[in-house]
């Protein structure tokens, strides 16, 4: 059953039925009063007048017995007054309402000697009328006096009263019922349905509704504290997304040192195996190259065996550098200073290329601690891969500060990296030149100098147009925490 209905079947409904009964009490209480009042009054009159009358009637004297009877019109409202013989013949009266008993009637009541009233209807009035029987001095019965009063309007329409009554209640309590439904479903029924509305549409999945404030103030408390509770939620379950994100990158992080450590063993041991194959290889073209009786063609031939070696020697090198897990030997150092040291190194491979280099950084230029070396490799690498994209005629290396974390952004406005391959440049040997253009080692030891250092490095898509890698480093040794890779 709803809420309203139960009130009103509980509270309402009896609460009518309690004051309707009160008020049918009251009429009925104000006619029973009204009626004894009119059976007083004309049973005082006619005791009053009886006494006149009945002195009169033992002296036979008609005289006294009209002044009598006239004097009963003195008192309100009474319209008829007659005196009867003990056989039931009028001896004298005037007014009305002459005939409202039979002359049986009042023999009766001059046999018994007992006073008697009744309420009377003649030629549409209304009356209350009185016999009292005469009594004379010795005891006898002489005759029978008739008073007559006409009902006033309170007493003729005390019935139809009544019902106006109960009809003006009926009237009302439909009006307050209606009211109390009204306001119940204006002020009750639809602050509620607009919370059950939120609150259905947040189990169905959208935890983006929250509830008006509006209405009544305690309607208005519940909004706020649904509001609040699913603000709440909103917060857990960012903060769970957080930990599934950063247990996911942690993991990733993970599969990729697992894989770096094992590259790095088995680089070691290739190194082991062909670092005395290489160098024999190197030391009996180098011997060859010196001989006179060979040709220029074949000295240039053993100049790039030498150069291909010596290719192979610093690949397992790098590799050995890979997969070795460093103690990073930090120093204060400058920003503008890291950027300028890295500009000298790479201006030269720009300038071959036409390439325009756009840096903006921030001002006062920011300190922190870091492996100046390691950093201008990191910044190096990061601009030549740059350089060496198809199609790039501006590189773009900018930074921002936001609180104790440096952010390096560097852009081009080449192709840019497919989607497909964003998730795989940090990843050992992964390249997309040509054969012989690159080991695809480079990121990979960017992404292990910006690890040991405890920062972030991702790619982006960079608004010029091209490729876009963040490096994240913090800007001071007690904000250092384990680094990884974002995409």
């Amino acid at each position: 059953m709803r809420l309203r209905n139960l009130i009103i079947l509980t509270v309402i409904a009896p609460l009518f039925l309690v004051l309707l009964i009160f008020s049918l009490v009251a009429i009925k209480s104000l006619e029973d009063n009204v009626r004894s009042r009119l059976e007083r009054e004309v049973q005082v009159i006619t005791h009053v007048i009886g006494t006149t009358l009945s002195h009169a009637l033992t002296r036979d004297a008609t005289e006294p017995l009209e002044e009598s009877l006239y004097s009963a019109f003195s008192f309100h409202r009474i319209y008829g007054a007659y005196v009867f013989d003990t056989n039931g013949q009028e001896i004298y009266g005037l007014g009305l309402g002459q005939a409202l008993f039979s002359a049986e009637a009042i023999r009766d009541v001059a046999e018994s000697g007992e006073m008697r009233a009744a309420y009377r209807e003649h030629d549409g009035w209304h009356y209350y009328s009185a016999l009292k029987p005469l009594t004379a001095a010795t005891g006898e019965i002489r005759g029978v006096l008739q008073v007559n009063r006409l009902n006033t309007g309170i007493e003729n329409y005390t019935g139809v009263l009544s019902q106006l009554a109960l009809i003006a209640f009926v009237i009302g309590a439909g009006g307050i019922v209606l009211g109390i439904w009204w306001g119940f479903r204006r002020h009750i029924e639809r602050p509620l349905e607009r919370l059950l509305a939120v609150m259905q549409r947040v189990e169905e999945g959208d935890r983006s509704q929250r509830a008006k404030a509006n209405g009544p103030q305690e309607y208005a408390r519940l909004a706020v504290g649904l509001n609040g509770m699913l603000d709440a939620m909103a917060e857990k379950d960012a903060d769970i997304e957080a930990r599934r994100r950063k247990e996911i990158e942690l993991e990733k992080r993970l599969r990729k040192s697992k894989k770096l450590a094992e590259l790095g063993v088995l680089a070691a041991g290739v190194a082991h195996e062909i670092g005395a194959p290489l160098t024999v290889i190197n030391g009996q073209a180098q011997r060859l190259a010196r001989r006179d009786r060979i040709g220029d063609d074949e000295r240039a031939k053993l100049g790039r065996i030498r150069s291909e070696v010596e290719r192979i020697v610093e690949i397992v090198r790098q590799l050995m550098e890979l997969g070795r897990r460093h103690n990073v030997e930090k120093e204060p150092l400058d920003l503008d200073s890291l950027v300028g040291a890295t500009r000298e190194l790479v201006e030269d491979d720009l300038d071959r290329r036409a390439i325009q280099l756009e840096t903006d950084l921030p001002d006062p230029s920011p300190r922190f601690l870091a492996n100046t070396q390691q950093l201008i490799q990191v910044l190096t690498n990061l601009l030549r891969n740059a350089a060496q994209a198809e199609g790039v005629k501006r590189v773009r290396l900018s930074a921002r500060q936001e609180n104790d974390w440096l952010t390096l952004l560097i852009e081009d406005d080449g192709a840019g990296i497919t989607r497909a391959n964003q998730s795989k440049v940090f990843d050992p040997f992964f390249t997309t030149k040509p054969v012989g253009q690159g080991s695809g080692l480079g990121l990979s030891m960017v992404h292990r100098i910006i690890n040991d250092h405890g920062g972030t490095v991702g790619v982006f898509d960079s608004e010029m147009g091209g490729a876009g890698f963040e490096v994240g480093l913090p800007l001071s040794q007690t904000d250092s925490i384990e680094g990884g890779t974002s995409t």
